[in-house]
C-alpha cells in the first residue's frame, strides 16, 4: 500500500454500480487514490463511500461535466496515472431489427463511443504527467468480428447490432490511440458475460467482470499496449 502523499491516481466513470463499482473498490484497495465518478450525485457518493474513494459527478456525454471534472482532478493531484473508461449504455433492444432507428444508434455511440473519446481528451494532459499512464477502455467480445463469426462460441449470435458496433469501435480507437500514443499504455479490456444491469443478472460476478480491468489497470511499467484481453486471455479482434 503506497503512503497518500505517494499514492497513485486513478479515475473510474460509470462508477456507481456493477463493474465499475468494483474496479474502483479493487484499485482503492490496492492503494490508489480514486476518482469514483457517475451522474448522479447521490448514487454516486453512497458508491464513493462503500468503495473508499472520492466522488466526482461526471456525465461522459456533457463537455461541461468532463471538464470540470478534469479541472477538479487538476487541482486536487496535478496529474492522473490510470483512466478507466467504464460508462457505458445498451441502448433499446427491438425484437423487430426492422424497428431501428438512427436515433437509437445516436444515444448509444454518444455515450459509448464519443463520451470514452471526450473523457481522453480532457484527461489527456493529466495522463502525461504521469511516470506509467495507463488507460482502460471496457469493450465487449461482442465487439469482435472473428467472435462473431465463430458460430461455436456462446454469445455468437447475443447482443444487438448498435451495442456491438459501439463496442467495436472502442476497439478500433483504442488501437489507433495505443499507436499514436505510444508513451501511454491504452488497451481493452472485455469483462464478459457479467450479472449487471446491463445483462439482466446474468453471468459471471462482478468480481469477475472486473478482472481484466483490474490486470491492465495494475500492469507493471513495460507492460502490454493495443491490446484486447478478457479474464480469460486474448480477445481475437
Amino acid at each position: 500500500m503506497s503512503t497518500e502523499s505517494s499514492a497513485p491516481v486513478a479515475l473510474v466513470t460509470g462508477a456507481d454500480k456493477g463493474i465499475g463499482l468494483e474496479t474502483a473498490r479493487r484499485l482503492a484497495g490496492g492503494g490508489y487514490r480514486v476518482f469514483l465518478t457517475a451522474r448522479s450525485s447521490e448514487r454516486g457518493q453512497a458508491a464513493a463511500a462503500a468503495a473508499g474513494g472520492q466522488f466526482l459527478e461526471l456525465d461522459v456525454t456533457s463537455d461541461r461535466s468532463v471538464y470540470l471534472a478534469a479541472d477538479c482532478v487538476e487541482r486536487a493531484e496535478g496529474h492522473l496515472d490510470v483512466l478507466v473508461n467504464n460508462a457505458g449504455i445498451t441502448g433499446p433492444v427491438r425484437e423487430n431489427p426492422r424497428d431501428y432507428i438512427a436515433s437509437d444508434m445516436t444515444e448509444v455511440l454518444m455515450t459509448n463511443v464519443v463520451g470514452y473519446l471526450r473523457v481522453i481528451h480532457a484527461f489527456l494532459p493529466l495522463l502525461e504527467k504521469s511516470d506509467d499512464p495507463r488507460i482502460v477502455n471496457v469493450s465487449s467480445g461482442l465487439g469482435s468480428f472473428r467472435c462473431f463469426h465463430d458460430r461455436s462460441r456462446a454469445g455468437a449470435f447475443v447482443g444487438t447490432p448498435i451495442y456491438a458496433a459501439s463496442k467495436a469501435a472502442i476497439n478500433m480507437m483504442t488501437v489507433q490511440f495505443a499507436s499514436l500514443l505510444p508513451n501511454i499504455r491504452i488497451n481493452v479490456a472485455d469483462p464478459g458475460l457479467t450479472a449487471t444491469d446491463l445483462s439482466g443478472g446474468q453471468g459471471h460476478s462482478v468480481h469477475d467482470g472486473a478482472d481484466a480491468i483490474i490486470a491492465f489497470a495494475l500492469a507493471a511499467p513495460g507492460g502490454p499496449t493495443g491490446t484486447f484481453a478478457s479474464r480469460d486471455g486474448e480477445v481475437p479482434w
